[in-house]
């Protein structure tokens, strides 16, 4: 069985702190049902800076310079053990200042939605290419940045959503229709954003993999945002727009939803259409849910704590052909949450972990390391949503406690061995397994893993049409070091260097005449 691989994978973060006050659903509704409340007036001062965002741990993890391991070496908060002279830059990916995602969402404005104030637009225009990520052509149909007159009164007078940088009005994002509630300024916003921020990891990744992306033939967009207009809400597609922006004109492409679980099920979906021979190379992608900054912002600020959900999170992972080298996703072994699977942890664990295991004839313990929703505790806790990465870690335990692989009493041993502290932002589908795939193909690479399970769980419930819960996942594998499928092709080259040898042989021995030698073969 060809078997696909996964190549590669980039993510970003970008610093949002003023996008948090304007978007984020839960100040939003604060705005509406308590305005003049004491949440929105202390929420101010407990944003965090931008260098403060650089520096802490669980952000250094998702860009890759640190391992999720090497948080358990840090004491908690993490917010108050910041890493000094943290870079913004990882192996993995970047963190991005605010200012450069506002000159982002001008990039991916192909309607003239977004109005940037002249200055600043000039300022930020050179801060993009400085990137490496970006020319001069990307810049070639700008038209000159707006007064500042100019964008407050589309914000007064037509509904505009503002863009602020530290509290000041530097641009703002119009509304595409007078009436349809599905292209209003602050939906726009949020769609600007799940496509800006996913072109910069896309640009990212290709820059990490020295592509140009004319190899790229499919797009899987798995963000948790849906564009479209009053006649199909979420039409699409987010997927072409992105592959637009990002020099991908070899692609197709069309959006998945499934709530947290949405890359998961993109990326076997990629595997499926590379394994198929249908494309050689899928690109699965997902940008950043402005809704959900600051979504726990009411617990953090009761607490005392600053603003942990700043962040906008976006990965970009590519999947293709079999070369023999990067790790194998095991197509043959899907995990799936039925719809009679049930929804109690124990189900669901069963149906994505030791089902497909046990079609595959492995233990639990065979698995190095699992990755299921990665959220970072410090966020969550003080919501009093747990410790989710640790609770997924127990059940997985359990059930191999159940099995009788371990004793109830190596359970925190297994937890430790097989699993990791969180580290992702309350993104949806940002934690939900995506964040390890890059940390994942290293150490199959570096041979410090032999297999990797990845799982994303989705709430389906959220959107009131069933109560039934979600997930999927899949176990990637060392190589074995000939990709499947080409060994017969290697094994006509021997055949041929050999017929060329003994052509030579022949054609010494008859006096030098390879033609007359081919006539004895």
């Amino acid at each position: 069985m060809n078997l696909p691989v996964l190549k590669g994978a980039a993510y970003a973060l970008f610093h949002s702190p003023d996008i948090l006050f304007i978007g984020g659903s839960t100040q939003r509704v604060e705005r509406l049902k308590n305005p003049e409340g004491e949440y929105l007036r202390q929420l101010p001062s407990h944003l965090r800076s931008y260098e403060e965002v650089v520096q802490y741990p669980p952000n250094q993890v998702f860009i890759g310079n640190l391992l999720p391991e090497e948080l358990e070496g840090i004491p908690r908060p993490w917010y108050s053990n910041l890493i000094t002279g943290a870079s913004d830059r990882g192996r993995f990916g970047d963190i991005v200042s605010e200012d450069l995602l506002y000159g982002l969402l001008k990039l991916a404005d192909s309607f003239d939605l977004v109005y940037l104030e002249k200055d600043f637009q000039a300022r930020i225009k050179e801060k993009l290419l400085q990137t490496g990520l970006f020319g001069d052509e990307d810049f070639a149909k700008w038209k000159e940045g707006s007064g500042r007159e100019e964008i407050e009164k589309y914000i007064r007078e037509a509904a505009a959503e503002e863009l602020l940088l530290d509290g000041q009005v530097v641009g703002c994002v119009r509304r595409a229709h007078d009436v349809d509630e599905n292209l209003q300024a602050h939906v726009m916003l949020e769609n600007l954003v799940a496509k800006a921020t996913s072109i910069w990891a896309v640009r990212r990744l290709l820059k990490l993999l020295g592509s140009t992306g004319e190899e790229v033939e499919y797009i899987i967009e798995t963000s948790e945002e849906a564009c479209g207009d009053m006649n199909q809400r979420g039409g699409g597609n987010f997927a072409k727009a992105i592959g637009e922006m990002c020099g991908l004109r070899n692609a197709a492409g069309a959006d998945m939803r499934s709530f947290c679980a949405g890359p998961a099920h993109g990326l076997v979906t990629a595997a499926a259409l590379v394994q198929a021979g249908i494309y050689r190379n899928v690109l699965v992608v997902g940008g950043g849910a402005v809704a959900k900054l600051g979504m726990n912002g009411r617990d953090h600020v009761k607490k005392g704590m600053p603003m942990l959900e700043d962040v906008l999170g976006a990965f970009a992972v590519l999947v293709g052909e079999n070369d023999g080298a990067n790790p194998v996703i095991r197509t043959d072994i899907i995990g799936r949450h039925k719809i009679g699977s049930g929804a109690t942890p124990q189900a669901v664990m069963e149906a994505l972990v030791t089902e497909p295991l046990a079609r595959g004839n492995l233990r639990i313990g065979d698995i190095d390391k699992y990755a299921p929703e990665m959220q970072n505790p410090e966020i969550t806790e003080p919501a009093g949503a747990g410790n989710v990465p640790k609770a997924n870690y127990k059940m997985i335990g359990a059930l191999a406690v159940m099995k009788g692989e371990i004793q109830r009493g190596e359970l925190e041993d297994f937890i430790k061995r097989h699993g990791m502290p969180g580290y992702a932002p309350t993104q949806g589908h940002i934690p939900s397994g995506v964040p390890f795939l890059a940390f994942a193909r290293e150490g199959i690479l570096n041979g410090r893993y032999n297999r990797v399970m990845i799982i994303g769980k989705g709430s389906l419930f959220l959107g009131r049409l069933t109560g039934l819960f979600d997930g999927v996942s899949f176990i990637l594998e060392r190589n074995q070091g000939v990709a499947p499928g080409r060994a017969e092709q290697l094994d006509m080259d021997e055949v041929r260097r050999l017929v060329a040898e003994a052509m030579r042989r022949v054609a010494r021995e008859i006096g030098g005449n390879v033609h007359a030698a081919e006539r004895h073969q």
